[in-house]
């Protein structure tokens, strides 16, 4: 992989520290590209799921009759930091407390990352946009990152914050960073340090002509600088941070059969979540993009390496001395997002195991082995391409006829990929808003009349925020309701429990096997799954086993009656959608 370097002149220019002023701005301008692509109204797609937990974790008693809301606390720590302020302010203040201090720790991660990259601190406003479009055209699983608050949110900021002193070398701090990430969220910090300890190996470790003590000009042999230690304080630091996430998670399982287990297992892998763990259950069109990208990813960090590999001739010390730290960053960066894709191809081999074993493969795919690389490939590729055009030239404004005709090249084509990147960021944005409702209310989601209007998608919104009141005014506090199956916000706004729905699932593998039985039981096959059963026998028997008085039901999908006694709406109230009826 010899060569010279061809890293244009104005990009290794000697870089002053960057300004305080300079810093702030830039993390600014980064805090305004997370409001413009996620600052939709609260609650997000998860929001109402892991705030509901985390209000319940500091209140016991609130929804205590729920199933999901009472059931095991596997983000202990989430629920510790980012739930507390359900005691004071309503859930969608909490939710926007929880997102300004999950997209701080983004931004400033990131910008601590492109600071250790040798790059600009205004560019990364540049690799969030391009990071952003990234995982949304080109994610395999599902995976998002900028969003609403939820647990995986800051576990991406400290991962950002452990990269940032990982491609510097300093692998024992990183090590911490990636401990405290895995505290919020075992899986995204864990796969994190398994990507992390790939790199170390192949670029510490490994075969000379990918070590970065080549390109850091490191002498070989005998008279070689030290390595630096794989074992050392930070990792077993790291390590114990990890296990305030680690534990809570592996309790999960406690107190559960062997049996048990793998039923839960089935249920999770094969049943609920199959979109983001079973390979055979994602889009066709979802691997055509995420090859391309990874394809893409690829071929860039080659011509990255390639370039900055070889001799440094013609440089100054300090040049030299930039160009080397940016060779090594990359090395590293690579090395890990690798790392990444390869923990996703191990997941493809685990998804070939359903057919064969599975009860095996159903405990194997529920580490989420997609997730990492739909992150971290797209932030690879977003630092190549800002390395590619971001330089002083890209922007400025001195005559064309100073530059060579190749820098010409990249100037234009960087100007034009620029332009790309706002017209589709500005479309995300747009889409998102599109709907005027919070995410996890709008029709999309809950999969019932996906195109509908701004008009009806407001009304139907509005619908169900006054027949939640209605239920929050008019029922005791441990009150429980059988609700509508195309819903996900019912205890977010009536703040009483439920027998069940789609989206709160338990994580615990007792609690998730009821879980699976009430969700079969409420939402019966013989009806696709799509709405409560109004058989009489049904439902006395409901509200027997369950402690329910009242069902809540969806006009659109049950039709304008029901041979049942109608509590809501009455005579001087109206909603056209949703309608209350006490239970035989």
């Amino acid at each position: 992989m010899g060569g010279s370097v061809t890293t244009s002149e104005s990009t290794l220019e000697p870089q002053t520290q960057p300004t305080r002023s300079s810093l702030i701005l830039s993390w600014l301008a980064l805090m305004g590209v997370c409001f413009l692509y996620a600052g939709d109204a609260a609650p997000g797609v998860n929001e109402a799921h892991y705030l509901v937990k985390a209000k319940n974790f500091w209140q016991p008693d609130w929804c205590v009759n729920d199933l999901f809301a009472s059931s095991g606390k596997a983000h202990a720590t989430y629920y510790w930091l980012f739930g507390w302020p359900t005691q004071f302010v309503s859930m969608n203040a909490t939710a926007w407390i929880g997102r300004v201090v999950g997209w701080s720790l983004l931004a400033a991660g990131l910008l601590r990352l492109t600071q250790a990259m040798r790059m600009p601190p205004i560019s990364s406003v540049w690799v969030m946009v391009i990071w952003i479009l990234g995982i949304q055209h080109g994610n395999l699983a599902g995976e998002w990152v900028i969003g609403g608050i939820e647990a995986k949110v800051p576990a991406y900021g400290l991962v950002l914050f452990g990269l940032a002193d990982i491609v510097q070398r300093r692998w024992s701090r990183g090590w911490v960073w990636l401990g405290a990430a895995a505290g919020f969220h075992v899986l995204t910090g864990g796969w994190s340090v398994v990507a992390a300890a790939f790199a170390f190996w192949i670029t510490e470790r490994g075969p000379k002509r990918w070590r970065v003590s080549e390109l850091a000009g490191e002498p070989a042999g005998e008279d070689a600088g030290p390595i630096p230690a794989f074992f050392s304080r930070g990792l077993f630091l790291g390590g114990a941070l990890s296990l305030v996430g680690l534990v809570p998670a592996a309790a999960m399982s406690w107190g559960a059969t062997e049996a048990e287990q793998v039923s839960a297992a089935r249920i999770y892998a094969y049943f609920r979540i199959s979109h983001h763990l079973m390979p055979a259950a994602f889009h066709a069109d979802w691997y055509v993009r995420h090859a391309i990208l990874t394809l893409v990813c690829l071929v860039g960090l080659n011509t990255v390496w390639r370039r900055t590999s070889g001799a440094k001739n013609g440089l100054t010390p300090e040049t030299r001395a930039i160009a080397s730290d940016r060779a090594i960053a990359f090395r590293i960066l690579g090395w890990f997002a690798i790392g990444s894709m390869t923990i996703s191809l191990v997941g493809l081999l685990v998804g070939l195991l359903p057919a064969v074993y599975p009860d095996q493969a159903a405990k194997l795919l529920r580490f989420y082995w997609f997730r990492l690389a739909d992150a971290v490939t797209p932030l690879t590729l977003a630092f190549l391409m800002v390395h590619f055009f971001w330089q002083r030239s890209t922007l400025s404004r001195k005559p064309a006829t100073t530059a060579i005709n190749a820098d010409l090249a990249r100037i234009w084509i960087g100007r034009a990929g620029m332009a790309v990147v706002v017209g589709f960021f500005a479309d995300a944005c747009w889409e998102r808003t599109q709907t005027g409702v919070p995410v996890s209310v709008s029709n999309r989601l809950l999969g019932l009349n996906a195109d509908a209007d701004y008009a009806e998608q407001r009304r139907t919104m509005e619908d169900w925020i006054a027949v939640c009141q209605f239920v929050r005014a008019s029922t005791p506090e441990d009150a429980v309701l059988l609700t509508p199956r195309h819903q996900q916000t019912f205890k977010w706004y009536a703040h009483r429990a439920e027998v069940v729905n789609w989206k709160d699932t338990p994580q615990n593998a007792v609690a998730l096997r009821e879980w699976a039985k009430r969700f079969l039981e409420v939402y019966p096959s013989r009806l696709s799954t799509m709405r409560v059963t109004i058989r009489y026998d049904d439902l006395r028997t409901m509200r027997s086993k369950y402690g329910c008085d009242w069902i809540i039901v969806d006009r659109r999908v049950v039709g304008p009656e029901l041979p049942l006694v109608q509590i809501y709406p009455a005579a001087n109230q109206r909603n056209s959608t949703y309608a209350v009826y006490q239970l035989p």
